[in-house]
């Protein structure tokens, strides 16, 4: 590319001829259908199938992700994972000309459906790695985001994320987390939830398990913010570094 003409976008990536970027193990043989099967894109692409899945959620929780960064849009943000639906979308719409947005994902076929979605910005950098070992600099972001990331993980790839979240976030920045939750117990959907972790989302069980908090490095020292919504089946937590 011509260093002399405007920036649209960057696409930036660690592979190279002594490392190459390979799929986690519990990616290929957990979430191939959702993330990796060449269909999957086409399938799950829809705003309407991603408000289903959440029964109805999407946009109240993409809203309070929303709120959460209002002040920081002239910052930098980073989106650790793709993800369907149009939160990123509207992130990046919401950017000023001095904000910047990062979206880190492993697989190279989420990243290219973000940027269809998003197309060419100049405030937009796509990266292609690993969110349990970022190849990112420490302190650099004002806010971090996480949107259902972490119950995909198995316990060892969860806490390494969220260390590297909380490095790569400066201090007075933020962490935003959305994810799911162990519902109450008067909630209706509590069981039917157990039976779609149980044979759909292995890792969430021990997930929800846990406080998030309980997942934090030893030695970080972050204040921690906890709501929950849909009957506790949700939650957000709000880190601040």
């Amino acid at each position: 590319m011509d260093q002399t003409s405007p920036k649209k976008y960057s696409f930036h990536t660690r592979e190279n001829s002594e490392e190459k970027i390979d799929i986690p193990r519990y990616l290929k043989e957990t979430y191939w259908w959702a993330y990796l099967h060449p269909n999957a894109i086409r399938v799950f692409e829809r705003q309407w199938l991603v408000n289903s899945i959440l029964w109805g959620n999407y946009r109240r929780l993409r809203d309070a992700v929303l709120s959460e960064i209002h002040l920081h849009f002239q910052g930098k943000i980073l989106q650790l994972a793709c993800v369907y639906g149009d939160l990123t979308e509207k992130v990046a719409s919401k950017l000023s000309l001095k904000g910047q947005l990062d979206l880190v994902d492993i697989s190279q076929s989420q990243l290219d459906n973000a940027l269809a979605k998003l197309g060419k910005r100049q405030n937009l950098n796509l990266y292609r790695q690993d969110t349990s070992s970022l190849s990112l600099p420490d302190n650099k972001y004002d806010v971090t985001l996480l949107f259902f990331l972490l119950h995909e993980q198995p316990e060892n790839i969860r806490r390494a994320t969220l260390s590297e979240a909380i490095r790569v976030t400066r201090s007075g920045g933020k962490i935003i987390i959305v994810d799911y939750h162990l519902a109450s117990a008067w909630n209706p959907l509590k069981y039917l939830m157990e039976i779609v972790f149980r044979k759909l989302e292995p890792f969430a069980k021990g997930f929800i398990a846990q406080e998030v908090s309980a997942l934090l490095p030893s030695d970080t020292r972050v204040s921690v913010e906890k709501y929950t919504y849909f009957g506790d089946l949700y939650q957000k937590i709000i880190l601040k570094c």
